[in-house]
């Protein structure tokens, strides 16, 4: 009878040098989500990444998570298999990230813009005119940037804090259109109507699951 507890030889017969650097990326990609090749500090490791997908995409397999690797915009993508691991997020958050979405999404294709920078007042005018005209309050300040720290851990923003706060900029990373991956405006324009008709409960499910499982 085979002995299925026998010890395995070498982990998918890695040598150290590239065990470690395979640890380095999921570690990466579990923590933030992504590797952005265009980080000085992570090129060597997004080049690992790409060179080496098929080995990257069965350890991350290990952990429930598919691989995207997006040359044009030099991106590694970690996508959660199952529902329990997706992000919960608080209706303003998703709010914000929809505004954000909306402003990448419409200067990329009407401007053929390569970068999308916005002030924190123009997101706060972004909120206000395209996902609720008759919003009573913004988030403050303080939620403001628990909001945009999130973001930026999760490699969906890149932030520039300046004073005063309104003046902050923004930039809005392509992989903000890969975890929620709209097709067009209009797909994006009903969730934003969900939230109008139907409350936060179901916005958020189709923010946090919808989106994600059309990918898989």
């Amino acid at each position: 009878m085979m002995n299925t507890n026998a010890p395995i030889d070498g982990v998918l017969r890695l040598t150290a040098s590239e065990r470690a650097r395979a640890g380095e990326a999921l570690r990466e990609l579990l923590v933030h989500g992504s590797i952005l090749g265009q980080d000085p500090a992570k090129q060597e490791l997004y080049a690992w990444c790409r060179a080496q997908k098929d080995v990257l995409r069965d350890l991350a397999e290990l952990n429930g998570l598919d691989i995207e690797v997006d040359h044009e915009n030099r991106l590694v993508l970690a996508l959660p298999r199952e529902a329990a691991m997706r992000l919960r997020l608080p209706m303003d958050t998703t709010l914000v990230l929809l505004a954000l979405w909306y402003d990448y999404d419409t200067k990329v294709r009407n401007e053929s813009a390569t970068q999308v920078v916005v002030s924190i007042e123009e997101l706060h005018q972004l909120l206000k005119e395209k996902l609720l005209p008759e919003l009573k309050s913004q988030p403050t300040p303080t939620r403001m940037k628990d909001i945009l720290r999130q973001a930026s851990r999760f490699h969906l923003v890149r932030v520039t804090w300046l004073d005063p706060f309104e003046t902050s900029r923004v930039e809005v990373l392509p992989t903000l259109r890969k975890v929620i991956p709209f097709t067009g405006i209009a797909e994006w324009t009903h969730l934003a109507d969900l939230h109008r008709s139907a409350g936060s409960e179901e916005l958020n499910a189709s923010l946090t699951e919808d989106p994600l499982e059309s990918d898989q």
